[in-house]
């Protein structure tokens, strides 16, 4: 059930908002609900984003670490 909220805007968001909703086809309350899900799914985006570069950080250090190792292996079993 959808919970019903009361918003305060200046004429200029108020004219934004309704761009959106046009946009969307879809009342002002749509708009709203539908801005927000677009920023929620781009905050998800950004953090997976910084994740994935963390990730990418670790993995280059561990394969710095083991590479040299596996080298080593595979050099020394083509002789």
């Amino acid at each position: 059930m959808a919970a019903k909220i009361t918003i305060s805007l200046s004429p200029s968001l108020l004219k934004v908002l309704d761009r959106f909703a046009e946009r969307f086809t879809t009342t002002r309350s749509g708009a709203v609900a539908e801005l927000l899900r677009r920023a929620e799914r781009e905050e998800m985006e950004r953090q997976l984003e910084e994740g994935y570069a963390a990730c990418t950080a670790l993995n280059q250090a561990d394969a710095e670490v083991f590479l040299p190792a596996q080298a080593e292996v595979i050099l020394r079993d083509r002789s």
